[in-house]
């Protein structure tokens, strides 16, 4: 990566350089893709967000060091408060609310108009996510309280229970009151809209979004939404890095008994930790919902959790430039086998030997092996060595002294 450097610290020019080339880049790609199908554009779209939850990942396991499971709940919080605010599901929970308690029942009614018993409620997208990111923030609190006390596998054990409470609670809870409708999920979730213009395209438009006068299809336009949430993304967790909580995660990450021993308040910090990156959660579970206009409990498995963490510490852990390189490669690069593995092996022996799915998941496993063996820092490690993980450091010193 030697010809894009992002430290603005040291090389300011280089790294201005690099960014405006790599914006460039970005706001040119979806036009070019979509002359290739729209389909790709899509996989990218699911990329950015994906990016967004590692960037929040990265700031409870890069940055604090507090190896998380489960963060895939967040995401699952974000995403069920946008299917229960934003599409007919309210009705439901409604209905299922009067006939156990009527008094609250017809409060409800009462306070929000007797439209919401048919049509349920249809708030702003912009309105859920910030209440998105307060309710995964809460809920990376109430997370980080009881494992305080836990470092290493058992924190990690911890927080996979977690994760899997909050899927099969969503699995579960359409009974006795119907809050998410269980395992068939919420369908007919709102579109985002941008000014009173719906990122979906409006009924009979084929998907197409007329912005000014200009017409582009709606995964394009949903792309620069979700590019600008990353680029904003990025700023945030970047300020945090540098800030002085940011020097207090990583002197927590490197030891935690120096750092209470100098004075930090590592209970705070580090529920700050697990706060602040559920948050970001909870919006990317946000913008996830109303881009799908579907949610369901399968979307939010362990191996997804699995999947986070891998592009955080595959692309470089505690390093944001490494963990988007994760983020993309890990995102979007499955999907991109499997438009081209069936058709090269078609074409190279006549058959396909292998499935793309099989395929996939083999050299999944087979990167992260690799790399872990060969540069436990990941593919892009942070260029300062005071920011990368001491086990990183004593891999590098390792072959130094081999050399």
């Amino acid at each position: 990566m030697a010809l894009l450097t992002f430290d603005l610290q040291h090389k300011p020019r280089q790294a201005t350089a690099s960014m405006a080339a790599l914006l460039a880049l970005m706001l040119v790609f979806p036009f070019i893709a979509s002359q290739f199908g729209n389909s790709w554009v899509r996989i990218i779209d699911l990329a950015l967000l994906y990016i967004m939850l590692a960037l929040g990942l990265n700031i409870v396991v890069g940055f604090a060091g507090l190896l998380d499971l489960g963060y895939i709940a967040f995401f699952a919080v974000g995403a069920y408060l946008v299917g229960l605010f934003a599409s007919p599901q309210f009705a439901a929970l409604l209905e299922s609310l009067i006939y156990y308690s009527p008094a609250l029942g017809e409060a409800l009614v009462a306070f929000f108009g007797p439209g919401i018993q048919q049509d349920g409620i249809h708030l702003s997208v912009w309105a859920i996510v910030p209440l998105a990111a307060i309710v995964a923030g809460l809920a990376g609190a109430l997370l980080g309280a009881p494992t305080l006390k836990l470092r290493g596998d058992y924190l990690a054990i911890v927080t996979l229970g977690f994760g899997e409470i909050i899927r099969i609670f969503m699995n579960n809870l359409n009974d006795p009151i119907n809050f998410t409708n269980g395992p068939q999920g919420i369908n007919m979730i709102d579109p985002i809209r941008v000014f009173g213009v719906s990122l979906a395209g409006e009924q009979g438009s084929g998907g197409t979004v007329n912005i000014g006068g200009y017409a582009m299809p709606s995964v394009n336009a949903y792309y620069f939404l979700f590019l600008v949430l990353c680029i904003a993304t990025i700023f945030i967790t970047s300020r945090l890095q540098h800030s002085r909580l940011g020097r207090a995660w990583v002197a927590i990450r490197e030891d935690e008994i120096a750092a209470k021993a100098m004075g930090i308040n590592t209970r705070n910090v580090k529920l700050l930790a697990f706060a602040m990156g559920a948050s970001f959660g909870g919006v990317a579970g946000a913008m996830f919902g109303a881009f799908q206009g579907f949610v369901s409990p399968e979307s939010f498995s362990l191996t997804e959790s699995i999947a986070v963490l891998a592009m955080v510490v595959l692309g470089g852990i505690g390093h944001i430039p490494g963990v988007v390189l994760g983020g993309v490669l890990l995102a979007a690069l499955p999907e991109v086998l499997r438009h081209v593995v069936e058709p090269a092996q078609q074409a190279l022996f006549g058959a396909v030997l292998i499935e793309a799915e099989v395929l996939r998941q083999l050299l999944y496993g087979l990167a992260l092996v690799l790399i872990m063996l060969v540069n436990p820092a990941g593919l892009w490690p942070s260029p300062n060595r005071e920011e990368r993980p001491n086990a990183a450091l004593a891999h590098d010193e390792a072959e130094g002294a081999t050399a």
